[in-house]
This record gives structure tokens, C-alpha cells and sequence, in this order.
């Protein structure tokens, strides 16, 4: 084999590789991952937030 065919194959299996980590990336996108939380359920969680007091007395004061 020649140098140049070597190159050619190497060439090729690194943009074969290339391309099928695309495509399994791609797929990972499209599945929907276990244990990550639903949209609907992250919604609901973010609804039942109360709003937090604010402390005066942790604000620095105006002393000059």
C-alpha cells in the first residue's frame, strides 16, 4: 500500500467516525432522558415557589 492510500483510509475512518457521532448526538436529542424531570413537572415546582421575605436588617446601613 502507498502512503497515499493509508492517508485516504485514515481519512475516511476518522470521517466515518465523525458522522456517526453526529447521528447518535442527534438521536440522544430526539430520547428523552430517565430521571431528568417532565417540563410540566418542573412547571408545577416552580408555581409552588413562595417569595422570599426581604431582611432590612441585612442591607448595610448609610454610616458615613
Amino acid at each position: 500500500m502507498t502512503t497515499t492510500f493509508k492517508k485516504r483510509q485514515k481519512e475516511m475512518k476518522r470521517m466515518d467516525k465523525a458522522r456517526m457521532k453526529a447521528e447518535r448526538r442527534a438521536q440522544e436529542k430526539l430520547e428523552p432522558r430517565e430521571g431528568s424531570p417532565s417540563v410540566e413537572e418542573f412547571d408545577t415546582r416552580i408555581e409552588d415557589l413562595q417569595p422570599l421575605a426581604f431582611d432590612d436588617s441585612l442591607t448595610p446601613s448609610d454610616q458615613k
